[in-house]
């Protein structure tokens, strides 16, 4: 049920997009509401993590159709740094490492980059110091984190669990998580999803792009859809995600093959 106070962040209308030439989405459409988390799953070459970098401007997919609108402005638009400014936030499945680069200098200058957007207050070292300390603690992370180049050397689990503490300092409007469970353990998952949970507001959303119910176990959504083809071919809640669990995605494929007259 859609709550009357809810405000349209993400509307995809006829999202058509290539990389190399070859198309992968094809007329996708999508919108997302504040208060919502919305889980997109779907087998390998669907074009969930295509979805994901082309909201984000990845410059190797190129937008060939459809518009899209993130809080009624044109995010195609927009560059992608333009992109994060505005609330838009992209945790990677493979989060990459810059070596010499310090994770507290790079956060901070992240952290004070979208203050100075939002025409608030920056922090300097010491006030940075106190509150990203303060925001780690959701994710039960090592403060000497902060001393070493930005995820070099960093584990599967602790890269994501640096993605989502930018996250939580940037306050996205509109946070996708591109497979953020890929890798992780047990307790990195459940470190990580008690996180995202921790941030989850009635001002934001959260999509989750992923390929196993097992996140949605720990991160409940209010809409899971199954793409295929590139496009979404069935939404439903989270017990959709437990049938796809049990059956596989190919049901779903052949349903809506026959709804749409094709020949299974």
């Amino acid at each position: 049920m859609i709550n009357p106070n809810s405000k349209v962040l993400l509307e995809v209308h006829g999202l058509c997009a290539s990389v190399n030439s070859v198309e992968i989405l094809k007329d996708l459409d999508f919108t997302v509401r504040s208060g919502e988390v919305h889980a997109i799953m779907g087998q390998n070459g669907s074009g969930k993590s295509t979805f994901a970098k082309v909201l984000a401007g990845h410059p190797a997919y190129e937008v060939t159709g459809g518009s899209v609108l993130f809080e009624g402005q044109n995010l195609l638009a927009l560059k992608p740094e333009e992109r994060a400014r505005a609330g838009f936030f992209l945790a990677f499945q493979y989060p990459i490492e810059v070596p010499g680069v310090i994770n507290s200098q790079f956060l901070r200058l992240t952290y004070n980059t979208h203050q100075k957007q939002r025409g608030k207050e920056e922090l300097d070292p010491l006030e940075f110091d106190d509150f990203v300390r303060e925001r780690m603690g959701l994710l039960e992370m090592n403060p000497e984190f902060l001393d070493r180049s930005v995820n070099e050397g960093f584990s599967g689990g602790e890269k994501k669990r640096n993605e989502i503490l930018q996250m939580a300092l940037l306050e996205p409007r509109l946070a996708v998580l591109d497979e953020t469970d890929s890798g992780l353990d047990i307790d990195a998952l459940r470190i990580v999803a008690h996180g995202v949970n921790q941030l989850t507001t009635q001002d934001n959303a959260i999509v989750m792009v992923t390929h196993y119910q097992r996140l949605l176990n720990y991160i409940v959504p209010d809409y899971v859809h199954v793409m295929d083809g590139g496009r979404i071919i069935k939404t439903g809640g989270k017990a959709l995600a437990l049938e796809l669990e049990a059956r596989g995605y190919e049901w779903v494929s052949d349903e809506h093959k026959t709804t749409a007259g094709e020949t299974v």
